[in-house]
């Protein structure tokens, strides 16, 4: 649950930041069908994706050094 949370916390950073790609695809599908916007959908799906990928690879570097930190206080020192 822990790193669920985290995720969740991640991933809105990177939807604060990358917000231009959820927006490309509401833009896309609330205009009239055109297609001189269809880059607007692709390109939406591809911004989205790559938050999407930064927000996963943060979230396991985070829990990684959290682990290795817990390791480190759990053993003692001399």
């Amino acid at each position: 649950m822990e790193t669920f949370l985290v995720y969740l916390k991640v991933q809105a950073m990177c939807f604060v930041f990358g917000i231009v790609g959820p927006i490309f695809l509401v833009v896309y599908f609330a205009a009239q069908p055109d297609p001189t916007i269809r880059w607007m959908y692709y390109w939406g799906l591809v911004i989205t994706a790559i938050d999407v990928l930064i927000a996963l690879g943060l979230t396991d570097q985070t829990m990684r050094a959290r682990q290795v930190t817990h390791k480190q206080e759990e053993t003692p020192t001399s």
